[in-house]
């Protein structure tokens, strides 16, 4: 058996790390920052412990230049900063990180690992991202320590000597390449500052170096001069103290809403907001907010914005976050994210499931709690959130279980009712079997509408009778009913013209079928698919309705879903039912004057009529069909005026 170690080729290292190692260019910038704000948290951590003697009061801060003329971009921190020998140990060799180091030196004496930020030691290198050279100039804090230059041109070799810096420190001054110049512009890099540091610990200013006789001209009045004003001192970039930081409790709602306002420029008001807190057994905190909905599912774009250690890291990592909240817009800070090394990607272990199984028990949390303590409030919420809330029921059966008496149903009455309390409020019996099929299982029929404009007399038929039925008119409503049925298998959705329960029926007379009605209806439309049946409506004021069963229904849904697919279209033709109502003055007319062989053509008329009527109600007319039905309308209405034989 042969054993060794495997060979690294040194000169290969940083053409791999400036090509592949992180995803976009800007990253260099976030790097560099999040090591200048590692520096600071050191020696503040140090400071605590009484192993350096900084005053109380110092000013920390991490400054970034830009030089356009000379094509450099400067970043300055006045932290820990780095002797001759420990530039050697951290920079020369290639991922090792002090970070590690320093927390497996200090962490018994104090909490260090959760507020240091890098951890791979691969972060400086993102300089020669954008650099042909790069340079390092540092004094430790160390008593007595001489500041040390380390110099690069992205190669094996670099340069060695002692530095002219006179303060505590690190400068880094990146001498950009003809591929990174468009980082030389203040506002671009200002931009890639704010989005990656926005809420570094540490105060960020932005400035750019002017020229040599730019820079002497001083516009300022003389000292005592009426109207002489000092001037303005500068402002950091971000926001070394970010909301989410803040217990809850202390947080109004006013800051909840300017800060969604500042992160997403957003003007609407959000609907309500999650904070979120955990310490252990992993350390997450965040607020995600509910914003309010303009369109249907498919036009919705959420931003949950993931930081590590305010440090942002990316948009939307479904790993961490589960599926369905991406939808919602916030922010999670997550500093025990085993964040590979570029930090734009996740690993999937325990600790993210975890995480993701917090948040989702926390909203499935607040949305009982609102449901529960402020039924009013939450009924206006529902048509915003209700996305959210299908979608996720969908995806987790888990949150289902925990939400569901929560889950609200619209209705067409404009009411806002659960499962419950519609069923109860709402009791329809569904049409009797077919003659000679055993009667299903009994269940609690749930009668919804998919788009009320269409379906607006089978709506007013329920109306007066006391009956509501419940809207479900977005495109996630269809796979919505198809879990709900599996979840609650005592209920059943059944479009409000798939049949005719019989609380629309009027059973104080019972007829017989005409005979020969179906077949005659069959000859005149030529359709010898379709069944007609007559019945007796309370609604005078309806002549005639149109029933596509659900189960038909679903299956061209389904069919239509999967692009029709091997499934032969034949299978899925629309079983339609035209039930036409006895107790309307035409169908009487039609009845009366059927068995007349010199009606025939009046029969015709009526016939093609009742049904295009029918058909209006289920869906829009063909446009030939259209034509006809307007040019018929016409003439009925002619021969109801006398006008015409």
């Amino acid at each position: 058996m042969e054993t060794g170690n495997l060979s690294i080729h040194s000169e290969n290292i940083l053409p791999i790390i400036k090509k592949w190692l992180y995803s976009d260019m800007d990253i260099f910038a976030r790097e560099l920052v999040s090591n200048g704000a590692d520096a600071i948290t050191k020696l503040k951590k140090l400071t605590d412990m009484g192993d350096a003697n900084i005053p109380a009061d110092e000013n920390y801060s991490i400054k970034v230049w830009v030089d356009k003329e000379n094509k450099q971009l400067i970043f300055e921190d006045n932290g820990i900063g780095m002797t001759a020998d420990e530039i050697r140990e951290y920079i020369n060799q290639i991922a090792f990180s002090g970070a590690n180091a320093f927390v497996e030196k200090y962490n018994e004496k104090t909490d260090v690992a959760n507020d240091i930020i890098g951890h791979f030691g691969l972060g400086f290198y993102s300089a020669f991202m954008v650099s042909d050279k790069v340079r390092i100039d540092s004094l430790s804090y160390k008593e007595g320590a001489t500041a040390a230059r380390w110099e690069c041109e992205g190669g094996i070799e670099y340069s060695m000597s002692d530095s002219d810096r006179s303060t505590r420190g690190t400068t880094i001054t990146l001498f950009v390449s003809e591929s990174g110049e468009e980082f030389l512009e203040v506002y671009k890099l200002r931009a890639i500052l704010t989005k990656y540091c926005g809420f570094v610990p540490i105060p960020i200013y932005i400035d750019e170096v002017k020229a040599a006789e730019e820079s002497d001209i001083v516009d300022e009045k003389p000292d005592g001069e009426e109207g002489a004003e000092a001037p303005e001192a500068p402002k950091p970039i971000n926001e070394t103290s970010p909301l989410w930081l803040k217990p809850a409790s202390e947080c109004t709602d006013e800051e909840y809403k300017a800060f969604y306002h500042k992160v997403f420029t957003d003007f609407n008001e959000p609907l309500f907001w999650i904070h979120l807190n955990m310490d252990y057994p992993f350390r997450l905190k965040g607020i995600l907010y509910f914003p309010k909905m303009k369109h249907d599912l498919e036009y919705i774009e959420g931003q949950v914005k993931l930081f590590n250690n305010q440090v942002f890291v990316a948009d939307n990592i479904k790993e961490v976050i589960p599926e369905y909240l991406l939808l919602l817009k916030g922010v999670m800070d997550c500093p025990d994210l085993p964040l590979n090394v570029s930090r734009s990607f996740l690993q999937n272990d325990s600790t993210v499931k975890k995480m993701s199984g917090y948040i989702s028990r926390k909203v499935a949390d607040k949305l009982n709690g609102l449901f529960k303590k402020d039924r009013e409030a939450y009924n206006g919420y529902w048509d915003d959130i209700a996305p959210f809330i299908k979608y996720g029921c969908i995806k987790e059966r888990e949150l289902y279980d925990k939400i569901k008496n929560s889950v609200l149903y619209k209705t067409t009455d404009n009411k806002h009712q659960t499962l419950e309390e519609f069923t109860t409020e709402n009791v329809v019996a569904p049409a009797p079997p077919v003659e000679g099929e055993a009667a299903p299982p009994a269940k609690k029929t749930v009668y919804y509408v998919t788009n009320e404009q269409l379906q607006s007399q089978y709506i007013q038929m329920f109306k007066e009778q006391g009956l509501a039925a419940v809207l479900l008119t977005t495109n996630l409503d269809t796979p919505f009913v198809n879990y709900l049925e599996t979840y609650e298998p005592d209920v059943k959705f059944t479009r409000i013209d798939s049949d005719i329960t019989e609380a629309l029926k009027d059973d104080t007379t019972t007829e017989d079928q005409p005979e020969g009605l179906e077949s005659r209806f069959r000859e005149i439309l030529a359709n010898d698919k379709l069944k007609v049946s007559v019945e007796q409506l309370k609604s005078a004021d309806i002549s005639s309705v149109m029933l596509l069963s659900e189960q038909s229904r679903r299956m061209q849904e389904m069919s239509k879903m999967f692009g029709g697919g091997a499934m032969m279209p034949e299978m899925f033709a629309e079983e339609l039912t035209l039930v036409l109502n006895r107790n309307h003055s035409l169908v009487k007319t039609l009845i009366e004057i059927a068995p007349n062989p010199n009606r025939k053509d009046d029969i015709t008329l009526i016939a093609h009529h009742l049904f295009d009527l029918a058909m209006l109600s289920h869906k829009p007319l063909p446009t030939e069909q259209m034509t006809n039905f307007i040019k018929r309308s016409n003439q009925i209405l002619e021969m109801a005026a006398g006008k015409k034989d």
